[in-house]
């Protein structure tokens, strides 16, 4: 059994969450004062590390462990890859040691899944109206229409678009793009 807890400032306190940890066997506890919204969390990639076959991931709270359902998802996909399982105290129903906490928990990555899905489609529609609508989409233009209209009448000129970039102050590359 290994623990792990989080605190997300130096002025709270982990020893709660380390003596409900101790009680329930956790003889390895990897421990952190971090924000839980960081990804970067070293203590928790460092008990994500040393899992293996049979070995359960306990904390005290799922909020303890992930920020979102989809960062919680990732870390139980991780457990589960190393053979282990995961179990939060608080929350009977998130415990992948058994079948129905198995469940839940893959029907909340299903649930997951078809939300990026709609998430995706919806942005994908925003992105087809803005177009048709004539929006520019990206950042915004580095040039005025006048100058990018100047750009060309240069170009036809016979100026390279180096020399034109110079004259506008912009990157050769920006200069080139102007059709």
């Amino acid at each position: 059994m290994i623990g792990y807890a989080r605190v997300s400032t130096s002025g709270q306190s982990l020893d709660a969450q380390l003596e409900q940890l101790k009680a329930h066997g956790c003889d390895r506890v990897f421990r952190e004062t971090i924000s839980g919204a960081r990804s970067d969390r070293p203590e928790l990639k460092k008990a994500l590390a040393v899992l293996s076959d049979d070995d359960v991931l306990i904390v005290t709270r799922l909020d303890r462990l992930a920020r979102s359902t989809r960062d919680l998802l990732d870390i139980v996909h991780t457990v589960e890859i190393k053979g282990a399982k995961l179990n939060s105290l608080a929350e009977a129903w998130a415990d992948t040691t058994t079948p129905t906490g198995k469940l839940i928990l893959t029907v909340l990555g299903g649930l997951a899944e078809f939300e990026r899905s709609l998430i995706s489609e919806r942005t994908s529609e925003g992105r087809e109206r803005a177009r048709k609508a004539g929006k520019h989409l990206g950042p915004p233009f580095k040039l005025t229409p006048y100058q990018r209209n100047m750009v060309l009448k240069m170009r036809s000129e016979g100026q390279d678009n180096a020399e034109i970039a110079r004259v506008f102050g912009v990157s050769r590359s920006t200069i080139s793009r102007i059709k």
